[in-house]
């Protein structure tokens, strides 16, 4: 197949790219400058000229709790822009499969965990990036009535839990929570520092999926792409306190010191955990446990540490 995949110099994309089951097809990685998802009619015009068989969506302008507060306004815009472009060019050049990734921040934030598919929509969501989940939530809907009007059309979201992994951003004001944890953990490693502050109590609980892990569920759907429902969870379906994250990435990275907290922060959602109930029907699981794809990440980080702030999405 000719597959294009948008935002292909991320991390998601980068870990798509890695995958070896990707050489097997065609592929367009157009640079943002090649492709400006934010101009509608640059999108079509490409559509038109290269006539992928599939689109598979991963671009996006994405952040942690800090910069998704300070900018909800572009996180919003951006977002809801570039996928509207992408997805209404799709169906007018009579693009058939369209995969769509969404995020678990579109579910809302006293739902019930294990979060179901069924849940977007039925109640209010996390303030701290409410902007960037009404985007997802937006596009992702916006596939599901194109094919709800035009079955022909195959037009699925996928619903990763949180990512981290290989080209992930290290960037402190742009990362999300390991990442950054990474980072913050060997620099007090190197500085000889006897204490690390969490923000607030710690026990907050996360879901964490291996990007290369995503990939590989991403390549299953594209072979499989008539068996994956409209909305379809990818995860683990377990979790780990903000504690725990810390403690494994502190053993990883080889921290001898203690773990404070600061109560006067913000920590979003208590729980976000994504039931995968369809996705075991899907007949896809994850392959890296947490421990080894700490390792690999740093690995990644300590390889690549001076090049850090030039890894953009």
């Amino acid at each position: 197949m000719r597959i294009l995949i948008t935002g292909s110099t991320g991390m998601v994309g980068k870990n798509l790219l890695e995958h070896p089951d990707i050489k097997k097809h065609d592929v367009l990685t157009p640079s943002s400058k090649e492709l400006n998802l934010l101009d509608d009619k640059i999108v079509f015009d490409y559509l038109t000229s290269n006539k992928p068989n599939i689109i598979i969506h991963a671009a996006g302008k994405v952040g942690g709790i800090q910069v998704n507060m300070k900018n909800p306004t572009s996180f919003l815009i951006e977002n809801i822009n570039m996928g509207i472009n992408l997805v209404m060019s799709a169906k007018k050049t009579n693009i058939k499969r369209f995969l769509n990734l969404g995020s678990s921040c579109m579910y809302p934030r006293d739902a019930q965990n294990p979060l179901n598919e069924e849940l977007i929509l039925k109640g209010e969501l996390e303030p701290t990036n409410e902007g960037y989940a009404i985007a997802k939530v937006t596009i992702a809907r916006l596939c599901e009535y194109i094919s709800r009007e035009d079955p022909t059309f195959y037009y699925k979201t996928l619903i990763p839990c949180n990512l981290y992994g290989k080209w992930d951003k290290f960037d402190p004001s742009h990362s999300h929570m390991i990442p950054a944890v990474i980072k913050k953990i060997h620099e007090a490693k190197i500085n000889k520092q006897d204490s690390i502050e969490i923000w607030g109590d710690g026990k907050a609980r996360r879901e964490f999926l291996y990007a290369g892990d995503l990939a590989d569920c991403i390549l299953q759907s594209i072979q499989n792409f008539d068996s994956v429902p409209t909305y379809m969870n990818v995860g683990l379906g377990f979790d780990f306190t903000i504690n725990e994250y810390y403690e494994i990435i502190g053993k990883v990275v080889g921290f001898t010191g203690e773990f404070t907290h600061d109560l006067s922060k913000p920590v979003g959602m208590k729980q976000k955990l994504v039931d995968i109930s369809k996705l075991n029907q899907f007949g896809w699981k994850y392959k890296t446990n947490l421990e080894e794809g700490i390792k690999k990440t740093y690995e990644f980080y300590l390889e690549n540490e001076k090049d850090q702030l030039s890894i953009s999405q």
